[in-house]
């Protein structure tokens, strides 16, 4: 049986407080702590973001409270996180203290130093990159990086946006990194009028190359997280649910396994895909896509995909109060590490002394 557990979301007192429950799989303690990793996730359906670590008999969730967050990247020491209009730096922390000085049991903790005010542009996901930040500006159709003195500073856009406006044209929404920078983008449609995608939502989504602009392959139901790990390229086909690896060259697109939900979220480690899956909510965005034609019962989870074998080997099920996911990163090396979220009498107490 999956092991249950359930947290509730800390609010004010005028507010009800959610519970948000989650069951796991048999054996995922043991994988995270094989690994040596905790995973952390976003939901901008719910506003926060959950940590999971390895306890000894069950995974532990951490929630922290932000505005609609997005996009994650994790680089080793620092984490960057999209929200509704601010894309925010989180520092690694140790040794903290409770205001009463008592020792903070987290190992190590990221707690949030700075923030570039960008405006709602609707980032979606952010990467690390030679040290520099780029985040896809989906409102404004574009590649960005952040600016001390802009909302943000444009670097690529696709050759079919003829120029930088806040409207959505083609929903730019992913990016495959390598160490060279970004070479792949997705998109949910290859148009130049304002939200121009919302019409093709089955099949218009489209994997370009980067720097040349050219789409890789057409016909893909609203993709997302392209990926470059294993020396292959990998994406979720959202609509139908399925993870894909692609062939750049030819543009060939070879099914590695089909989940029950919507998929958006995807990082790899060691020999695993951690796949993120959310239920269809807004029909008005979501709704006619083949994977709820097929799949009465979508899931909100995150499963787990040995990429050897495309067999599920684990999984993290939300039952009550979570029904989207965003972004995945991994945090390895850490037994128990922390986040400091945006809850007043948690902020109000941070102090960081020399």
């Amino acid at each position: 049986m999956a092991k249950k557990d359930t947290d509730k979301v800390e609010e004010s007192s005028e507010k009800k407080e959610p519970v948000v429950g989650f069951v796991h799989s048999p054996g995922l303690v043991e994988l995270f702590q094989q690994l040596k990793i905790s995973l952390l996730v976003s939901t901008y359906q719910a506003q926060r973001t959950l940590l999971f670590t390895a306890g000894p008999e069950k995974l532990s969730m951490l929630m922290r409270t932000f505005e609609r967050p997005t996009g994650l990247a994790y680089d080793g020491q620092r984490l960057a996180l999209c929200s509704k209009r601010q894309i925010w730096i989180f520092e690694q922390a140790f040794n903290l203290k409770s205001p009463e000085g008592e020792i903070i049991p987290e190992d190590m903790t990221l707690v949030p130093r700075k923030s570039y005010v960008t405006g709602d542009v609707s980032a979606h996901e952010i990467a690390w990159i030679g040290g520099q930040l780029v985040f896809v500006n989906t409102r404004f159709s574009c590649l960005s990086t952040v600016s001390e003195n802009f909302s943000f500073r444009p670097l690529w856009q696709p050759k079919f946006i003829s120029s930088l406006a806040a409207e959505d044209r083609c929903h730019l929404n992913g990016m495959a990194v390598n160490e060279n920078g970004v070479q792949f983008v997705t998109a949910l449609g290859e148009f130049d009028v304002a939200e121009g995608w919302r019409d093709s939502k089955r099949d218009g989504g489209i994997l370009l190359h980067l720097p040349s602009g050219e789409v890789i392959c057409r016909k893909l139901c609203m993709p997302h997280s392209p990926r470059i790990y294993a020396n292959r390229l990998w994406l979720l086909d959202s609509g139908v649910g399925e993870l894909q690896v692609v062939d750049p060259a030819s543009g060939v697109r070879e099914p590695v396994c089909r989940l029950p939900g919507y998929l958006r979220g995807l990082r790899f480690y060691d020999r695993f895909a951690f796949v993120g899956l959310s239920m269809i909510r807004e029909s008005n965005i979501f709704g006619g896509l083949p994977i709820s034609e097929k799949i009465a019962d979508l899931k909100c989870a995150v499963f787990v995909i040995d990429i050897t074998t495309g067999q599920q080997v684990g999984m993290i099920e939300f039952t009550k109060g979570i029904e989207e996911l965003f972004d995945i990163v991994i945090i390895p090396n850490y037994q128990k590490p922390g986040i400091v979220g945006f809850e007043e009498d948690v902020v109000d107490g941070l102090y960081i002394l020399e």
